[in-house]
């Protein structure tokens, strides 16, 4: 058994400097007739965002937020493997693993680990405790280097079950959105008599990156509320998916010389996945977008989070079995109204062990950063309901 490890976030001075000189050296491009953004990041915006990156964004003060929390690191499979754990405060904390996605970070989880571990803290009930655990995926932030290729969303879900074995959970909830749903989804297929629950925020079929999703025929009416939404999506924002499932390595070594390129193509996710209108900051503050940046900016883990994606998309999935439905655990499914895609209902509940649907009032992609509440919500009231 590999050890755990306390781990301290520490980027080096010589990172930040090296940073900030970068960004002053930036050569800008330009840029006209893109007030809307339809041809990507809007320079204006990108640039006032790279100057406050560089001269008000206080990193050390974010640095030391983010070690309030008790950061570990093991080694699986010789990639190491960062993680965030936070015992419960309750009578019977229930251990949840969460997964995020891309271009997300562990970060993205920080508003609800708060309410999760200590509800009686935020107005809940201490019964409802969590114990949580959330690592970042192999390639992403502090999980690197990733040096050995291979490594997808599925082999994820088994190293997380090795990574849940250590902390000493034989069986746990699991939460997810983006790529981190279908490593949740993962769990409850492989794993089901292991996995208590399974709660997604972008539910999909598991054969989603090789292209088997949702067909057009099991949707119904039911669904058409959201098929507007998903059509836009198909027509302007899955470039990201063709590029990093296909050349990964080409933008990698633009964004890893330059962090005005970086921050151009993680804020573009922000504004046009988040549930904004348009306006980044009413979702997310500089300081959130910026730390984003910084955590893929500093550890140098672009390259290694795009692959995520050409990994999953060159290695069709396997069932372990091929009972139905095809993911045994019982599911929860938050459905947030500017999420990407969308499963039509009837359908979800035939390939999944469908305990709860949930139509939220709002939210995008990012929900646990977007409506913390909702989801925490969410979580709590399907998980009591497995008691």
């Amino acid at each position: 058994m590999s050890a755990i490890e306390p781990f301290r976030i520490a980027v080096p001075q010589t990172v930040i400097d090296d940073l900030h000189d970068r960004l002053a050296r930036t050569r800008w491009t330009g840029d006209f007739a893109n007030d809307d953004w339809a041809y990507g990041a809007n320079t204006s915006y990108i640039r006032e965002l790279a100057e406050y990156w560089r001269t008000g964004y206080d990193w050390r003060a974010r640095e030391a937020e983010m070690n309030a929390l008790a950061h570990f690191r093991t080694m699986i499979d010789d990639i190491p493997i960062h993680f965030v754990h936070v015992r419960g405060k309750g009578p019977a904390p229930k251990p949840i693993l969460l997964s995020h996605g891309w271009p997300w970070t562990f970060r993205d989880f920080g508003k609800v680990i708060g309410p999760l571990t200590d509800p009686a803290a935020y107005g809940g009930d201490a019964a409802d405790a969590f114990d949580v655990v959330v690592p970042s995926l192999p390639g992403f932030a502090f999980s690197t280097p990733l040096t050995v290729p291979g490594i997808n969303w599925w082999k994820t879900a088994d190293m997380w079950v090795r990574l849940m074995e250590r902390l000493g959970y034989a069986r746990f909830g699991a939460h997810g959105g983006d790529v981190g749903a279908f490593i949740s989804a993962q769990l409850g297929h492989k794993y089901a008599e292991r996995i208590s629950g399974v709660h997604l925020t972008t539910p999909g079929k598991l054969t989603f990156m090789t292209g088997g999703g949702w067909e057009a025929d099991e949707y119904t009416a039911a669904d058409s509320q959201h098929l507007a939404r998903m059509g836009q999506v198909r027509a302007s924002e899955m470039g990201h998916f063709v590029v990093q499932s296909t050349k990964p390595q080409n933008l990698a070594v633009a964004f890893a010389d330059s962090p005005a390129g970086l921050l151009a193509w993680l804020v573009d996710k922000r504004r046009n996945w988040g549930d904004c209108a348009g306006d980044v900051e009413s979702r997310f503050s500089k300081d959130d977008l910026l730390d984003n940046a910084m955590l893929y900016w500093a550890t140098n883990s672009y390259h290694t989070s795009a692959r995520y994606y050409y990994e999953g998309a060159h290695q069709p999935w396997q069932p372990s079995h091929e009972r139905s439905p095809v993911v045994e655990a019982p599911t929860g499914i938050a459905v947030f109204p500017a999420e990407l895609t969308f499963a039509p209902r009837e359908a979800a509940g035939k390939y999944y062990n469908l305990q709860r649907w949930t139509e939220m009032p709002a939210g995008g992609h990012f929900a646990a950063m977007e409506e913390p509440s909702l989801l925490v919500d969410d979580l709590r009231a399907f998980f009591r309901a497995l008691k």
